[in-house]
């Protein structure tokens, strides 16, 4: 397997092909619905929703790390974690930007010369090939994070899931 091939290989099986582990990002996000998606279980506590939002945001920051595009094109204001409000058509909304944006930084990664792989990125202090395996290692812890959310929220009467 290339490179190239491995990365894109890290990145979809975190996000949402086949894999061994258990659940990708997308996986623990199906079947989650606007009310558990804005549901805090305990106040300083993020909800599924920002976390999801907090995905989409680091994809969409790796991807402009890869084309050395500048800062500012993230669609939702702010950086890192967002507050969301609730409401069904903003979260299936966001639930494409989330789609959208690790689709593009798939192409970033399709597009960049394997002989920058293991160069440090421009305003990073990591390679390549660092960002882009630690997105999608991002992307597992949070996706872990949101199925134990999701079980809480079962015991708790909340949802249906277990």
């Amino acid at each position: 397997m290339t490179s190239r091939a491995l990365l894109l290989h890290q990145i979809d099986t975190a996000f949402d092909a086949k894999s061994w582990h258990g659940p990708t990002l997308k996986g623990v996000l199906r079947g989650v619905d606007e009310n558990l998606a804005a549901w805090r279980p305990a106040p300083d506590r993020h909800t599924i929703w920002e976390l999801m939002v907090h995905c989409a945001y680091w994809k969409y920051t790796v991807r402009r790390r890869i084309i050395d595009e500048k800062r500012g094109g993230f669609p939702l204001k702010g950086s890192n974690f967002f507050e969301r409000p609730d409401g069904q058509a903003k979260w299936k909304a966001e639930l494409r930007l989330l789609n959208d944006v690790h689709r593009s930084l798939r192409e970033a990664v399709e597009c960049l010369p394997v002989a920058k792989h293991d160069t440090i990125s421009e305003g990073s202090k990591h390679t390549y090939t660092q960002l882009i395996s630690g997105v999608a290692a991002h992307d597992l812890y949070h996706a872990g994070q949101i199925q134990l959310m999701k079980r809480l929220a079962g015991e708790q009467g909340l949802a249906s899931f277990k």
